[in-house]
């Protein structure tokens, strides 16, 4: 077996992203061998080699897993939080999947699982484009000039938001496509216009739609959806 970068191997092993991965070494985590390794130029080989991060040894995933679900309410998107109702308890598979991305607490809808880092890092990196569209409902009226400053962008965070699509749907819901993703970002946006969300679904991440699925169901992408995602990791 061809030798490979040991934050790659993290990845294929469905432990984390490569980027992530990066972090763990840095922060002396990961042991190949019973060695602590913090090079980030580190090869091993997949088959011979003794990984481990968190004394947790790790081995290499061949088969990569995409999944779709519905994020209820309630559940938070990290992978490890005691006390907490993780998205990782609803997907029962014997493979181990990180999400991509997150959808804060209070926030429903589509979210994407795998074990797959290389897309992960693809899908959430945002010199990719890739748009994720969301259901907005808000606890006031909102008017076109609103809807306007929210599609050419407002600043929050200290930087100004990239511009977004805007189509209403109601006096108080609207859907909004976005490039990005900043922390809490769509609750910040209609903040700062003077109203707030009431509700908030994902139903859409690229060419993945949310669709009919239940809230609290997941499913496997089709072949097509797979395709179509590994294909724009390409380009």
């Amino acid at each position: 077996m061809p030798l490979i970068r040991l934050q790659k191997f993290l990845s294929s092993a469905g432990f984390c992203s490569r980027r992530r991965g990066e972090v763990y070494i840095r922060q002396g985590r990961v042991r190949v061998n019973g060695q602590v390794i913090t090079e980030l130029g580190t090869k091993v080989d997949p088959d011979m080699d003794s990984v481990e991060v968190d004394n947790q040894t790790l081995t290499r995933q061949k088969d990569h897993v995409y999944i779709a679900l519905n994020k209820p309410k309630s559940y938070v998107t990290t992978c490890n939080q005691k006390n907490r109702k993780i998205v990782i308890d609803l997907v029962d598979i014997p493979e181990r999947i990180y999400p991509v991305g997150r959808l804060d607490k209070e926030s429903t809808g589509l979210l994407l699982l795998t074990n797959d880092g290389s897309l992960h890092h693809h899908l959430l990196h945002p010199s990719f484009d890739h748009e994720k569209e969301y259901d907005v409902h808000v606890a006031a009226p909102i008017s076109d000039a609103d809807l306007r400053r929210l599609c050419s962008g407002i600043t929050i965070l200290g930087s100004k938001t990239r511009k977004a699509g805007i189509a209403r749907v109601s006096p108080k819901r609207f859907r909004i496509r976005l490039k990005e993703g900043k922390n809490r970002q769509i609750r910040r946006m209609v903040q700062k216009v003077g109203n707030r969300v009431t509700a908030l679904k994902r139903i859409r991440v690229a060419n993945i739609k949310l669709g009919s699925l239940p809230e609290g169901a997941w499913r496997y992408l089709t072949k097509k959806e797979i395709r179509s995602l590994l294909a724009s990791r390409s380009k």
